[in-house]
C-alpha cells in the first residue's frame, strides 16, 4: 500500500485503540475520516455505503467491538450483533465499493491449553460468548470472500485516554497497601500507540489476510499490575491470587500468548516489548514535577 490512502476508522475519535491509530495513519500520510457513532452509525448499512463513497475511501478501520467479557455471557445477541453481525455488514459494503477492510479480533478465541505462544494456524476455540462471537465477526469477513482484509488478533489493550487495566490498578494502588492480581493467566499485554502504529506498518506493506498484533513478550495479570505499581513509584504490595479466588461469569484463556513472528517478517521488525511501552505509558500519567 505505497503513496497516500483515503482511511475511514470506525471509532476513530474517542476509542482506545481509534484515536491513536487515527494519529499513526496520519503520521504514515494517509487522509484519515475518524468516526463516532453520532456521526457515522456503523450499522446503517446506507450510510457506511454513503460514507465510503464521498471519502473515496481506500480501506475502512473498524476498532468497534462489545468487549465487556463478563457481561457478553448475560447480553449474547447485542454481542453478536457489535462483533458478528458490524463486521460481515462492514466486509460485504467494501467487497461492493473495492475497498479493503482492517478488522481486530482477539486472543479469546482460544482455549488457553497451550503452553507457547499461537501461531495464526492454531486450531480455535473459544470458551465465552465474547470470544465466541469475535470469531464469528472473523469467519463473517471470510465468508463474503473479501481478499483485501487485514484481521488483527490482539490482546490486553492499554494505552492513553481511555480507561484500561493498567490505569485502574494504579488508581486502586494510590488508596491501598496490598492489592490481589489473578497469576494464573498469561498473554500479552498491548500498548494501544504501539498497535496503531504497527497497523499502519503493516498496511504499508500490502499484506493480507489473518495476523497476530501484540507487544512482544508476556505476562500474568499479577506481572502487569506489579510492573506497573512500580514504575509508577506506589508503595502498594501487589499478591499473586489464583483465578479460583477471583471468580469471574466469563472463563478466560490460561494461557493466551499469542505469536508475533508473521507480523515481523511482513514488516521487517518485531513489536517492541510490551515493558517498553508500559513505561512509557506509565510515566507519560506521572504529572511533571512529582
Amino acid at each position: 500500500m505505497s503513496g497516500q490512502k483515503k482511511i475511514i476508522v470506525l471509532g476513530g475519535v474517542t476509542g482506545l485503540l481509534g484515536v491513536p491509530l487515527t494519529h499513526a495513519l496520519r503520521q504514515a500520510g494517509h487522509a484519515v475520516l475518524p468516526t463516532t457513532r453520532a456521526t457515522l452509525d456503523p450499522f446503517d448499512r446506507e450510510a457506511v455505503r454513503a460514507a465510503v463513497a464521498e471519502f473515496q475511501a481506500d480501506w475502512i478501520v473498524n476498532t468497534i467491538a462489545y468487549t465487556a467479557v463478563d457481561k457478553a455471557e448475560d447480553e449474547p445477541d447485542e454481542a453478536a450483533r457489535v462483533n458478528r453481525v458490524l463486521p460481515g455488514n462492514l466486509a460485504r459494503i467494501c467487497m461492493e465499493a473495492g475497498v479493503g477492510l482492517v478488522h481486530y479480533s482477539t486472543d479469546f478465541v482460544f482455549d488457553g491449553k497451550k503452553t507457547s505462544p499461537y501461531l495464526e494456524t492454531d486450531p480455535v476455540d473459544p470458551q465465552s460468548v465474547y470470544g465466541r462471537t469475535k470469531l464469528a465477526g472473523e469467519r463473517a469477513i471470510l465468508e463474503t470472500g473479501l481478499e483485501r482484509y487485514l484481521i488483527l488478533r490482539t490482546a490486553w489493550l492499554f494505552g492513553p485516554g481511555k480507561t484500561n487495566f493498567v490505569e485502574k490498578i494504579l488508581g486502586f494502588a494510590k488508596t491501598r497497601d496490598v492489592l490481589k492480581v489473578v497469576h494464573d493467566q498469561i498473554g500479552s499485554p498491548t500498548f494501544t500507540p504501539d498497535l496503531a502504529a504497527n497497523t499502519a506498518a503493516l498496511l504499508a506493506t500490502g499484506a493480507t489476510g489473518l495476523f497476530h498484533l501484540v507487544n512482544s513478550g508476556r505476562a500474568s495479570w499479577c506481572e502487569l499490575a506489579s510492573e506497573a505499581v512500580s514504575t509508577a513509584g506506589i508503595n502498594c504490595e501487589v499478591l499473586p491470587i489464583t483465578s479460583k479466588d477471583y471468580p469471574q461469569k466469563a472463563k478466560r484463556p490460561a494461557y493466551s500468548v499469542l505469536d508475533t513472528g508473521k507480523f515481523a517478517a511482513a514488516v521487517g521488525h518485531a513489536p517492541r516489548p510490551w515493558i517498553q511501552a508500559l513505561r512509557e505509558y506509565v510515566y507519560g500519567l506521572i504529572p511533571e514535577g512529582e
